[in-house]
């Protein structure tokens, strides 16, 4: 019977302790002034994007969401590619998908707009219509591709790298 009833408080106790954290923690994301995850977040579970998208991160008024390790996040990324102005994919050797690309846009007149790393095989970025050059860079190897963001519509590239 003690037992019971010291189980039942141990169990009361972690409850409680679980929701003064989650609310703690709930106001600490409120005072932050991130805004659309960070780059360091590496789950799409809460994002406000719903379906499977992981979080939109902003880098100045550039807009980008990367991922698609995943099955939901892979789809939910292929799904949204017509929203977005530029899609990236990043494959290896079978279409093995890679992660940790690191990449870097610039505008035509060389001005960095985003510099980031992709947490997966897909990136999706909103940039101005205009011209611009992608450099991805897997390991050690560097590539890049001209970009051209049309008014209406949308650009892709995809990037390659034979990692055996």
């Amino acid at each position: 019977m003690k037992t019971q009833r010291n189980q039942r408080r141990i169990v009361a106790a972690a409850v409680c302790a679980a929701l003064t954290l989650g609310l703690a923690g709930g106001a600490y994301a409120q005072a932050s002034d991130v805004t659309g995850g960070t780059t360091t977040d590496d789950s799409s579970a809460g994002n406000a994007n719903g379906g499977g998208l992981p979080q939109i991160q902003h880098k100045g008024d550039v807009s980008f969401v990367s991922g698609g390790v995943g099955l939901d996040e892979s789809k939910a990324l292929q799904q949204a590619q017509s929203q977005w102005p530029l899609s990236l994919r990043f494959t290896g050797p079978g279409s093995d998908f890679l992660a940790d690309v690191r990449v870097r846009i610039v505008d035509a007149h060389d001005g960095d707009v985003l510099t980031a790393t992709s947490r997966g095989p897909y990136m999706l970025v909103k940039l101005r219509p205009g011209r611009y050059t992608v450099h991805a860079q897997y390991k050690d190897s560097d590539q890049t591709r001209p970009v051209t963001i049309p008014a209406k519509g949308t650009a892709k590239a995809a990037f390659y790298w034979n990692t055996q």
